[in-house]
């Protein structure tokens, strides 16, 4: 890309900001531009500095970060938007979806997940540069790259913040016991397998039997 894309940082939390900040700065094409640790702040901010992107948070000392959404959304030049919250009420999920966020982040957020949500808005930014018009094919495309943004209502169980702690454990192993993974998140054999079996059903991993030292088998999971 020909000049990298800036951003805002709407969070309260200026440790949490902070660490936005420089996991941002590990990713080409992105610049942050301004951080704002409220709602007055981050209004003036955006106005004067016309982001391309904000990474909006929703509790805020002195209002809420929908209110920030819905404002911008009135505005002839509005900036993209992801959310990153720790609120996981369906409801503000949905009314997300309706101002139009590209993505939403639970907190706490990791930062292989944020860069990403990154990397798919510059790659769409990318596909948009010299385009007129789109065809079908097109679309889709736009439109389903952020389909695992849209996110669903986990089962009972199943912890959206566990549940991306085990997925990140097959970024570097190419595969692992339910032992194993207990041990590398801190949590208990049957905890782990519960997370690991709801990633095949989910179509992410897959399983085969082995054997140990002791002739008994055991499951063993690695990526579909």
């Amino acid at each position: 890309m020909s000049s990298k894309i800036s951003i805002v940082i709407v969070e309260d939390d200026i440790g949490i900001a902070e660490i936005h900040r420089r996991n941002l700065d590990k990713i080409d094409y992105v610049e942050v531009i301004g951080i704002a640790a409220s709602k007055e702040e981050a209004t003036t901010l955006l106005d004067v500095l016309n982001p391309d992107l904000v990474l909006l948070d929703i509790y805020l000392p002195d209002g809420n970060g929908l209110d920030i959404l819905r404002e911008l959304r009135q505005k002839e030049l509005s900036p993209d938007v992801i959310l990153i919250t720790a609120d996981r009420d369906v409801n503000t999920l949905q009314e997300a979806m309706r101002g139009g966020v590209i993505d939403y982040l639970l907190k706490p957020v990791i930062f292989s997940r944020l860069e990403e949500s990154i990397n798919k808005y510059l790659s769409q930014k990318q596909q948009f540069i010299n385009r007129v018009d789109i065809d079908q094919s097109m679309a889709d495309a736009m439109l389903n790259s952020t389909s695992s943004a849209t996110i669903s209502r986990l089962p009972k169980g199943i912890d959206g913040v566990t549940l991306e702690k085990v997925r990140q454990l097959f970024t570097n192993k190419n595969q692992l016991t339910a032992d194993q993974a207990g041990e590398l998140i801190g949590a208990s054999r049957t905890t782990a397998r519960r997370y690991l079996e709801y990633l095949i059903s989910s179509g992410e991993l897959s399983a085969d039997l082995s054997y140990g030292s002791v002739g008994r088998p055991e499951r063993t999971y690695f990526k579909t």
